[in-house]
C-alpha cells in the first residue's frame, strides 16, 4: 500500500472499502490514517485549552528542504529526509519565529496527531509543576501516594526512579515477543479488544501484576513504558484530579494552546500516560517554545525553570547498550532524553517517529510527527538528529 492510500479507508464517497482491522489499527499501513483520528478508534478524555488566548508566533518562513547532510548511505537533503521518514508534520522554531511549517499525508493545521512516547515528557513536566507547588515529593516512595503498590515490585522505589526509568521492576518492553508486558498494554490500555484470557483488563491491573525485580532500584536506566503509567497515577493522587485535567489545568491552558488536546483512556478511565497524548503540530510547538523560554510565558512561570535546568543536567542512573549507540553523549532524566550532555539539548521521542527537539543554547526547537512503517528504526532516529543538526548549522550557525 502506498504512503497515502490509508486515507481511503474512511473516504465518505467509498463506503464499500474494507474496515480497518481492530487488532492492528495502530500499525502500518492503517496508522497513516489512524494516528490522526485516534478519537475514532478508542476512548479518550479531553484536555481543555482553557479560555485564554493562544501563544502567538511571528513568522520568518524559509525553505529548508535543500539543506544537505551526510548519512551512512551518502548525502541527503532535509527534503529527502522528510519524504523518507514518512513525515506527517514538521515544524521549526527559531527564537520567537516559525521558520518552517510543513503538513504532509493529509495532516491539517487544526488536526491532531498521536504523540506516542512524547507523552512521557509531557507527563514529566506536569510532575515538575506539581513538585514546585509542594504537591509532589520526587524523593518520596511511590507507596506514599499509591500504598496499594506495597505488594508489588515497586515497593521501595521512589517517584524519582519513575521519572528516570530507573526502578528495578521486571517489565518486558518487547513489541514482538508473544505475551510480553508491552503486548499486554495494548489490551489493558483499551486500544484493543479484550481477547486474551488471563491478560490484565486495565492498566491498573497490569501494574498490580508486576511483582518481580530484575535489579536494584535506582542503579540502571532501563526503558520501561509502564513507569510513566505508574507516575500518572501518582500525579492523580498527588494533584487530586485526573491526568487529563492536570495536564489541562497546569500546562495546556496556561501555555496558551490553540486547540484542545486529548489522551486515550482504558476501561477504568485511566489515561495512557506512556503514549496516548494527541495534539496539533503547532501546539506541540508551543510546548517546545515554553521549554526554550525556561518555562516562562509572558512573565508567568508555568514550568519551574529549575526543573528544566535539572532535567538538562541529566540523571544519575547509568546509560548503556543500544541507547548509547544512538546517543553517544546522551542521558535520560525526568522523562526526557538529553540528546547531548555537552549542549544539554532536550529530546522527547515516540515510536513511529514522533520527536520534539529543544536546544535552548541555539534558541531552536523542532517538532516532527510521523508514521514510520515499524515502531523502531535506528537509522531514521539518527537521520532525524543529522537533519536537525544541519538545520541548526544553517539557521543558527552552530
Amino acid at each position: 500500500m502506498s504512503r497515502s492510500a490509508a486515507r481511503a479507508y474512511r473516504d465518505p464517497l467509498r463506503p464499500d472499502l474494507p474496515l480497518i482491522p481492530r487488532d492492528v489499527w495502530d500499525f502500518a499501513p492503517y496508522h497513516r490514517w489512524t494516528f490522526q483520528h485516534i478519537r475514532e478508534m478508542t476512548a479518550t478524555e479531553q484536555i481543555w485549552r482553557g479560555r485564554g488566548g493562544p501563544m502567538t508566533f511571528s513568522e520568518d518562513l524559509q525553505d529548508l528542504r535543500s539543506i544537505g547532510f551526510d548519512t551512512e548511505n551518502g548525502s541527503k537533503t532535509v527534503g529527502d529526509y522528510l519524504e523518507d521518514s514518512f513525515t506527517d508534520g514538521f515544524l521549526v522554531i527559531h527564537d520567537n519565529s516559525i521558520v518552517t511549517e510543513t503538513y504532509m499525508n493529509g495532516l491539517k493545521p487544526h488536526g491532531t496527531h498521536l504523540a506516542m512516547s512524547v507523552t512521557k515528557s509531557i507527563v514529566g513536566v506536569v510532575a515538575g509543576i506539581l513538585s514546585s507547588k509542594g504537591l509532589l515529593d520526587p524523593e518520596a516512595p511511590i507507596t506514599r501516594y499509591l500504598p496499594e503498590l506495597e505488594m508489588t515490585a515497586y515497593r521501595g522505589a521512589s517517584v524519582q526512579h519513575l521519572l528516570d526509568m530507573a526502578s528495578g521492576v521486571t517489565f518486558d518492553e518487547s513489541y514482538t515477543t508473544p505475551g510480553s508486558h508491552m503486548q499486554q498494554i495494548d489490551q489493558a490500555c483499551g486500544w484493543k479488544e479484550h481477547t486474551k484470557p488471563g491478560w490484565p483488563r486495565t492498566m491498573w491491573d497490569l501494574i498490580l501484576s508486576l511483582t518481580e525485580l530484575d535489579g536494584e532500584h535506582g542503579r540502571v536506566f532501563n526503558y520501561r513504558s509502564i513507569e510513566t503509567d505508574v507516575l500518572g497515577l501518582v500525579l492523580q493522587r498527588a494533584g487530586g484530579r485526573t491526568l487529563a485535567e492536570l495536564i489541562g489545568d497546569e500546562l495546556w491552558a496556561p501555555m496558551g494552546a490553540e486547540e484542545d488536546a486529548y489522551i486515550t483512556v482504558d476501561d477504568r478511565g485511566l489515561a495512557l500516560a506512556d503514549g496516548g497524548f494527541c495534539a496539533t503540530l503547532r501546539d506541540y510547538g508551543r510546548f517546545a517554545k515554553l521549554l526554550l523560554d525556561a518555562g516562562n510565558r509572558d512573565g508567568r512561570q508555568i514550568i519551574p525553570a529549575d526543573w528544566i535546568e535539572d532535567t538538562r543536567n541529566g540523571g544519575d542512573a547509568s546509560f548503556e547498550g543500544i541507547y548509547r549507540e544512538v546517543l553517544p553523549h546522551g542521558a535520560y532524566h525526568n522523562k526526557f532524553w538529553i540528546e547531548d550532555t555537552r549542549r544539554r539539548t532536550l529530546w522527547a521521542r515516540g515510536i513511529h517517529g514522533q520527536f520534539i527537539f529543544v536546544d535552548p543554547l541555539a534558541r531552536l526547537a523542532i517538532v516532527q510527527l510521523s508514521t514510520w512503517p515499524t515502531p523502531l528504526n535506528q537509522e531514521l532516529s539518527i537521520g532525524f538528529l543529522r537533519a536537525t543538526h544541519a538545520i541548526r548549522r544553517e539557521i543558527c550557525g552552530v
